[in-house]
């Protein structure tokens, strides 16, 4: 996700637009926004009096965190030649949240191990 425009170019909008230099649309094309950037720019003018960006909502929790990836760290320890899937069923086992693969994936190598299988 892009970060957001300036409050420079934010507060140049709102002026024009106040000085009615133009509608909602011809003020998105002269400053090469979206319509509904200047739409929904001047709804959170109006509402708040600030042209100052919404902070950001933060996405979404991750399952394994800082605090879970010793317990990943042991399970790998222990069986190094266990799969994902395994260690997925493990992980629940102990804290009955359950993970998918990819999400082991990334805890693992979080951790610097390779769970890659010779053949």
């Amino acid at each position: 996700m892009p970060a957001p425009l300036s409050t420079d170019i934010r507060q140049r909008i709102i002026t024009a637009y106040d000085a009615k230099e133009g509608s909602q649309r011809q003020l998105a094309a002269r400053f090469k926004v979206s319509p509904s950037f200047v739409r929904d720019l001047m709804r959170h003018y109006r509402q708040t009096g600030s042209v100052e960006p919404k902070p950001h909502g933060g996405g979404a929790v991750a399952k394994i965190g800082k605090e879970q990836l010793p317990m990943i760290e042991v399970l790998v320890t222990a069986q190094p030649d266990a799969l994902l899937e395994e260690l997925c069923e493990r992980f629940a086992e102990q804290t009955q949240v359950e993970v998918r693969v990819s999400t082991m994936q990334r805890a693992v190598c979080k951790l610097k191990f390779s769970v890659k299988k010779k053949h």
